[in-house]
């Protein structure tokens, strides 16, 4: 039987796993659930759900992959032939959420190059610039495929040599260009606003719909339900304390959409805009405030689409290794082998 890969350091592990919870969820989907939510009420439900329940699911997950040393399918699989659905539903939802990550992650790659090329020129026609890219038959999918191709080089590489090694470099990086734009966001006039809007709840907001958006949020941004961190805990070292793990894991996941939010809401209440955008929140409303900044702006604003790409590439990244890690484990596939199927 080949010898399972397994992470080269517990920091890596670290990294690899908050680099899958932290994503798109955290720094796109977030700031938006939250300005739909009340701010500062659905946060605090939000947190509430990720200690009490995401915790204890990640800390089961990791439990499951380090037991039996198997990805989703064959993890479930070794307990009872019954379950092996369970391991199924796990990579089918990995799947098709990779669907989604490449095409918003190409959409941040390509606004990357936009936001360094003019975008920023003109503030009132991002949002028809915006729906003309996403409306065009070619455009995004060429930023899709581009961005896809990060994503089979890393996973190619394996679990040291691959996903833990750009682990350690695209999160440390993620949390620095983070860190850059809150302290500028903090420093507007006016940005008061926008802290009291996430960090002073108001329950009156508070309704049955912004409970389960709450909980669906939280289980989304640690990657929870969808073979992700069973895959990776399959990867752990016997010797690691789970708990701990997960604990650090957790915290990093919080403390970026934290950041995340506190980057976004006073830069918005600064230039009088509304928090309710949806989802065109970090593609029209957050380019017009790097907009309204003047030249400076056009640096801002690349630096905050860096940031997403990254935060989209390490949770692809993970995505695909659950699909390539069943056809590992349960097909005898090749690594390499099926990086040159997905690249044909």
């Amino acid at each position: 039987m080949k010898q399972r890969e397994n992470w080269g350091s517990r920091i890596g592990f670290i990294m690899a796993a908050a680099g899958s919870a932290v994503g798109l969820g955290n720094i796109w989907r977030f700031p938006y659930m939250a300005g739909d939510n009340g701010g500062g009420a659905f946060i605090l439900i939000y947190l509430g759900f990720v200690f009490v329940i995401g915790l204890s699911v990640m800390i089961a997950e990791f439990a499951v992959g380090r037991r039996t040393g198997l990805a989703a399918v064959g993890a479930y699989k070794s307990y009872s032939d019954r379950w092996t659905f369970a391991g199924v539903i796990g990579v089918i939802s990995a799947f098709f959420i990779m669907g989604f990550y490449p095409v918003v992650g190409g959409w941040s790659l390509a606004y990357v190059f936009k936001s360094l090329t003019g975008l920023m020129s003109d503030s009132g026609a991002i949002g028809d610039a915006f729906g003309g890219f996403i409306g065009s038959p070619v455009e995004p999918l060429g930023w899709m495929l581009v961005f896809l191709v990060f994503n089979i080089l890393i996973v190619a590489k394996g679990i040291a040599g691959g996903i833990e090694k750009a682990a350690r470099v695209l999160m440390p990086t993620l949390l620095v260009l983070l860190a850059f734009l809150t302290v500028r966001s903090v420093t507007l006039p006016g940005a008061s606003a926008g802290l009291e809007f996430i960090f002073k709840p108001d329950f009156s907001e508070v309704s049955g719909q912004t409970l389960l958006a709450a909980l669906g949020q939280a289980f989304f941004s640690l990657s929870l339900g969808m073979g992700c961190m069973i895959t990776y805990g399959s990867y752990l070292s016997k010797k690691e304390t789970l708990p701990n793990n997960a604990l650090i894991v957790t915290a990093l996941d919080v403390g970026v959409a934290i950041l995340a939010g506190i980057a976004i809401f006073p830069a918005l209440f600064s230039f009088g805009m509304e928090p309710t955008a949806g989802p065109g929140l970090v593609f029209v409303v957050v380019p017009i405030i790097f907009a309204e900044m003047g030249a400076i702006g056009t640096l801002f604003g690349a630096v905050f689409f860096i940031a997403l790409t990254v935060a989209a590439l390490t949770s692809s990244v993970s995505l695909l290794e659950v699909v390539v890690a069943y056809l590992i484990d349960q097909r005898g596939m090749e690594r390499n082998l099926f990086i040159l199927l997905a690249e044909l």
